[in-house]
């Protein structure tokens, strides 16, 4: 949508989130996907030009089902694509609205649609949530969604204890998948940044804010990268990939950018080292190194909460739960130091095309290599 200005396209994503405090049908507001835009007078007056969006742009990815390798194409929320038109036809510091610049407009937009998701009033935004993204409730410890206090309450949902079996538990070096996500693996930074992570100041120490010479930068040279990324629908609470111990904890504040691959996938745009992000360290068991667990926050995302994960010097287990995000699509970012992990090959290959291949928490993401 190049020939829209910022101004309207600023205005949109205001309107969508304040929407979405009195109209309870998410498909309506900030959920709206492209079929949906031709049926919402209100949005065609706040985007001038936004069917032409609907209509000549995918807005949205293909993913592979890992299973049958299957590819399938989701449909992107519209204020994800809002976020990164915002970005890509302009500047993350131009002047915009009533905000000092592009940063500060995705940044207060995010922190009000949390807001409005921890109100009461927003538990009646979650009917139409299930049904917009045909959520399974047999699944949740609480299937009555008239039980959960608000939106936010609902979208970090627990699951039955049963409901993510980890693949190899038998096998004392088996590392499972993180999260409910869209997976890429790369067993080095260099493959990582020459298939999917096109930020050009995208690097170890940048990912972990430590200096290049640091000995945390130098303890992760030459890692492996797992890229979790949890879309909006996806069950919101993040597992442990390792048996391990719990470590410090570092926050980093940042920006509040849209995480989707075709943002990652923009050579002039460092998404997952500019957003804010908190960074736990774990020490492996079976090889008694660290692994970096980055949770990185996104566009309206409400907080990075640590459950376990928050208890220093506690042992861990596959599966075990760490923290959970609030509202919004968010990533995880795993860096497994030099001989830590041997990613299972069909996640390889995918990740190599490249796409992201649909996995849930507990699916094996690969084993540590014998000595």
């Amino acid at each position: 949508m190049p020939d829209a200005q910022n101004e309207h396209v600023a205005r949109g994503l205001e309107s969508m989130v304040s929407h979405s405090e009195s109209n309870h049908d998410v498909s309506l507001n900030i959920h709206m996907h492209g079929k949906n835009i031709f049926e919402v007078p209100w949005i065609h007056k706040m985007i001038p030009g936004v069917e032409k969006l609907a209509a000549s742009y995918h807005i949205g990815n293909f993913v592979a089902i890992r299973d049958t390798q299957e590819k399938i194409f989701e449909s992107m929320p519209i204020y994800a694509r809002i976020g990164m038109h915002l970005l890509f036809y302009g500047t993350a510091q131009e002047t915009i609205l009533h905000y000092k610049s592009v940063e500060h407009l995705l940044q207060e937009q995010s922190v009000k649609q949390g807001k409005i998701y921890d109100s009461p009033e927003s538990a009646k935004s979650i009917p139409s949530f299930v049904k917009t993204y045909s959520l399974d409730l047999n699944e949740l410890l609480e299937p009555d969604i008239t039980k959960y206090s608000c939106f936010n309450d609902f979208f970090s949902r627990k699951l039955k204890p049963n409901a993510r079996p980890v693949q190899k538990l038998d096998n004392p070096r088996g590392i499972c998948s993180a999260a409910d996500c869209r997976l890429t693996v790369y067993p080095t930074i260099d493959l990582a940044k020459q298939f999917w992570i096109k930020g050009g100041q995208f690097s170890i120490s940048t990912l972990l804010q430590v200096p290049t010479n640091s000995p945390t930068a130098i303890e992760f040279d030459g890692s492996s990268v797992a890229i979790f990324r949890l879309a909006p629908a996806d069950y919101h609470r993040f597992h442990c990939p390792i048996d391990g111990v719990v470590g410090d904890v570092t926050h980093v504040p940042g920006q509040y950018y849209t995480v989707n691959p075709q943002a990652v996938n923009e050579p002039e745009f460092d998404v997952f080292t500019a957003n804010v992000r908190s960074i736990l360290y774990l020490t492996h068991t079976a090889t008694g190194k660290r692994v970096a667990f980055v949770a990185i926050g996104a566009l309206l995302v409400g907080s990075i909460v640590w459950t376990k994960g928050a208890e220093k010097g506690t042992e861990v287990k596959r599966g075990e739960e760490l923290g959970c995000f609030a509202y919004g699509g968010s990533t995880i970012v795993a860096v497994f130091p030099k001989g830590v992990i041997e990613f299972d090959q069909d996640l390889v290959k995918n990740s190599e095309e490249p796409i992201e291949t649909l996995v849930k928490v507990g699916s094996s993401l690969g084993t540590t290599p014998t000595a």
